[in-house]
């Protein structure tokens, strides 16, 4: 078995890790990079791999930066089947059109500007009709289920825990001679305890393990701390009849939040307040969590009533254009949630616009910020953000609640990994900026495990 990193090497974004056994060329993920828009644009058109001779892509989930370039693979020659769970093909459906759709209108936007500057102009990644052709190639199948691809190769899907659908990932490599070899990836990997799915399985038996380290260094605050946080500042925002503006990916965080300022409401403590949720995408992806949590779980009952407008005072999700527009004009206390969750895209960035320069307005940040985005330049407080070409300057109140996160902590990667490694002879730390990777592999060390490793972009691995 062969190895070989790619994307999310020393960084949190563009997850694509190649293996390669028994004659197969295997992808796992197949993301979009995000960062500086340029670079990004670069690195999202020169595929690390040639899309024609893969066999196969497992993917762990629908987030972008873990799916969001599958469209370029299927546009440059990849004719193989793309399997991952049953709400990972619907998330995706929904997520990859979105992304094309944005990709095309912020596209527009920067271009006219770079013309007007005599600056060459960016080109699309890819449209929707990419999109569909990608939704051909996908394959679903149940957690637990082992999938044959051939060569003595099987697949089989765990849960990760992370987002509705999100799957570990293990490959089971069978030679002519001697012991199986197991493979074991992370995707990321989520917190106990979230609301709305269960916690992680722990497969045993890997011989090899792919593992995430974005929060290697730190936990999370509890649960508790999220409401009361959420409380403060919508009390906040109604002191001083303002906006709390919170970006917020689509699918997963902003399920969550809805949950707890629902249970805010149905406790009394929340003052009646408008909560617009100005994502289709969002919308969309609720209607997904539904279709997949089972009506016997409590979970299903707490989601549908924490996005039912009906039981839930205040809650709009917002349409069309016009709509999202209508909102800058809006009038009194309020709050928004829009994607995307690190600002790279989407309405959420005409709606900061319109709110970094307000000293009276709040800002929260609930998700982890790559580098180089304007996420992660509005959580260190740059006091001049570009934003769809103009320059603002920071003046509104900026907060971050990261116990909202999805991907696991300290101490819930630490548990996890004890609850893996009896078999474990290889780690490869990845999927988090070179301090976190770091302090993963110190942590791993300290567990006996005799090889680990940090692997740089383009890096290459013999297993045997």
């Amino acid at each position: 078995m062969k190895l070989e990193f790619h994307g999310a090497a020393q960084t949190t974004t563009g997850s694509m890790h190649l293996v390669e056994a028994n004659g197969l060329r295997i992808l796992l993920d197949c993301g979009l990079f995000q960062g500086k828009r340029k670079e990004a644009f670069e690195l999202n058109r020169k595929m690390p791999v040639n899309p024609a001779t893969l066999d196969a892509v497992l993917l762990s989930h629908a987030h972008i930066d873990h799916s969001g370039n599958l469209p370029s693979l299927t546009r440059n020659g990849f004719k193989g089947k793309i399997y991952c769970t049953p709400p990972t093909v619907d998330l995706c459906d929904v997520m990859l059109r979105d992304s094309a759709f944005l990709q095309m209108r912020d596209l527009h936007t920067v271009n006219k500007k770079r013309a007007a500057q005599g600056k060459r102009l960016f080109e699309l990644l890819y449209g929707e009709r990419d999109v569909d052709d990608v939704m051909r190639h996908m394959v679903p199948v149940p957690l637990r289920q082992p999938i044959n691809l051939g060569n003595n190769v099987t697949a089989t899907f765990h849960n990760a825990g992370h987002i509705l659908g999100a799957a570990l990932t293990q490959i089971d490599v069978r030679p002519r001679t001697g012991r199986t070899h197991r493979l074991l990836f992370s995707g990321d990997l989520g917190q106990p305890g979230l609301p709305l799915v269960p916690d992680a399985d722990h497969p045993q038996g890997a011989d090899t393990l792919i593992l995430e380290s974005t929060y290697a260094d730190r936990d999370h605050p509890s649960a508790a701390d999220v409401k009361e946080q959420l409380l403060t500042l919508v009390t906040q925002t109604h002191q001083a009849r303002s906006r709390l503006l919170i970006p917020a990916f689509s699918v997963g965080r902003t399920q969550q939040i809805l949950y707890y300022l629902y249970q805010l409401t149905q406790e009394g403590r929340l003052p009646p307040t408008p909560v617009f949720v100005d994502s289709p995408l969002a919308h969309k992806a609720t209607q997904i969590y539904a279709k997949h949590i089972g009506n016997d779980d409590i979970k299903a009952a707490v989601l549908n009533d924490s996005v039912n407008p009906s039981k839930f005072p205040g809650l709009r999700f917002v349409g069309t254009p016009d709509e999202s527009k209508a909102l800058n004009d809006f009038q009194g206390p309020h709050v928004i949630i829009a994607a995307s969750g690190m600002c790279e895209g989407g309405r959420v960035l005409h709606h900061l616009q319109r709110t970094v320069g307000d000293r009276a307005s709040v800002i929260l940040i609930v998700g982890y910020q790559v580098a180089d985005t304007l996420g992660r330049r509005i959580i260190e407080k740059t006091p001049r953000l570009s934003i769809l070409g103009d320059t603002f300057r920071l003046r509104a109140q900026v907060h971050a609640i990261n116990a909202l996160s999805a991907h696991a902590d300290r101490t819930a990667l630490t548990h996890w990994l004890d609850g893996v490694k009896s078999n474990l002879t290889n780690l490869f730390a990845v999927h988090g900026e070179p301090e976190m990777v770091e302090t993963l592999c110190e942590l791993a060390r300290a567990r006996g495990i005799r090889n680990v490793t940090d692997p740089a972009p383009g890096q290459k691995f013999d297993l045997g």
